[in-house]
């Protein structure tokens, strides 16, 4: 079963949920910082097909979201798609992928589902 994580590096937060949900301990899983190693069209398309949309894995806290006036523009699901292949601080973050499930972003209530299925996985 694949067991993958697309994080940052760098973002404190990211850090702070990997190491809450003891994923260090749980030695399957694979991490891919986006910053340094970028998202594949494949591995997109994926979490696409996952998701239901490239709008559910697009982060609008990015500061480039407000730097490239994205706001003021209607984008569709090809312009999500391109702006996150173009630029990984598009994706939110992290971003899990397990088996045939995935999770998305950093809040309280997605990372408590994360939990809660990790735990049922391993009972």
């Amino acid at each position: 079963m694949q067991k993958k994580v697309y994080h940052l590096g760098t973002c404190t937060t990211s850090q702070k949920i990997i190491k809450g949900l003891n994923l260090p301990q749980l030695g399957d899983f694979v991490y891919q910082d986006i910053k340094t190693e970028k998202i594949t069209p494949d591995q997109l398309e994926e979490m696409r097909a996952l998701a239901g949309s490239y709008e559910a894995l697009f982060s609008r806290n990015a500061l480039k979201y407000r730097e490239w006036k994205l706001k003021e523009q209607n984008l569709g699901e090809d312009e999500y798609r391109d702006y996150i292949l173009q630029e990984y601080t598009f994706l939110k973050r992290p971003t899990f992928v397990i088996g045939d499930r995935i999770f998305i972003g950093n809040s309280p209530k997605n990372i408590k589902a994360v939990s809660e299925y990790l735990e049922k996985m391993g009972s």
